[in-house]
């Protein structure tokens, strides 16, 4: 499987401050894997993200990103924390947000939003307005809108975090459920460690001060993964003895 993602030597520090809140981080991300980022408050999970995504800037090292270039797509989209719709804008306008400035017709905009509506089951919601929406379907309307820019690379910064606990295991099923028909790469930052050893290939361990990755965990386990199981639950505390 070929790289997608290569981290080397990064350090980040905020403002002025002497103190890095994470450093000489390297990191290497294969296409089509899904990556779970977890650590405690501080350690800068959601900042490492904000570096790759290019919305924050790293004091050293680099961050490669190895797509062929293409005008009708872009090579990372990020999901927030909240879906982030407009309010002034009905959920198909809002998922044909992020497809301005592609190289792509009208036609070709339209059948986008369509496809990523139906990925997300939101199809039949298309009309609505935000205010008209669960904090579910907010949350996949704000997924549906990141991938209708066909990333290369999807980062996602704690996204089922504001939902409450029945909502969040459906999103992390139609979560899965997307990722096995397109195969993206992701990048899912998360605090809670059940939540990362359940959805991802691998999962990253930031901790210490400064961070730096102090377990790299495969999971091996076949999907669908059972809630709960023995062999989770140890690694589970596998993981949180590294933290």
């Amino acid at each position: 499987m070929a790289s997608i993602l290569n981290i080397e030597g990064l350090s980040y520090h905020y403002g002025n401050n002497p103190d890095p809140v994470f450093a000489n981080l390297d990191l290497r991300m294969e296409d089509g894997e899904f990556i779970a980022v977890v650590g405690g408050s501080g350690v800068g999970k959601s900042t490492l993200l904000r570096c790759v995504a290019g919305l924050a800037s790293a004091s050293h090292g680099s961050i490669e990103l190895q797509v062929e270039e293409d005008d009708t797509r872009r090579s990372r989209s990020v999901v927030f924390q909240d879906g982030r719709l407009m309010p002034w804008r009905r959920l198909r306008s809002n998922v044909a947000y992020g497809l301005k400035g592609l190289k792509l017709t009208a036609e070709e905009k339209a059948n986008r939003v369509d496809e990523v509506l139906k990925l997300a089951r939101l199809d039949q919601l298309a009309d609505r307005w935000p205010h008209q929406l669960s904090g579910g379907q907010v949350q996949r309307g704000g997924i549906a809108r990141a991938l209708a820019v066909k990333p290369h690379l999807l980062l996602m910064d704690e996204p089922f975090s504001a939902v409450d606990a029945i909502t969040r295991q459906h999103l992390q099923d139609q979560l899965l459920a997307i990722w096995e028909q397109t195969r993206k790469a992701v990048m899912f930052i998360t605090h809670d460690i059940e939540e990362a050893i359940y959805l991802a290939d691998r999962v990253v361990v930031l901790s210490g001060s400064p961070a730096n990755i102090a377990l790299d965990q495969r999971i091996e386990l076949p999907r669908p993964r059972r809630r709960g199981s023995d062999d989770l639950q140890a690694l589970a505390q596998d993981i949180a003895n590294a933290l």
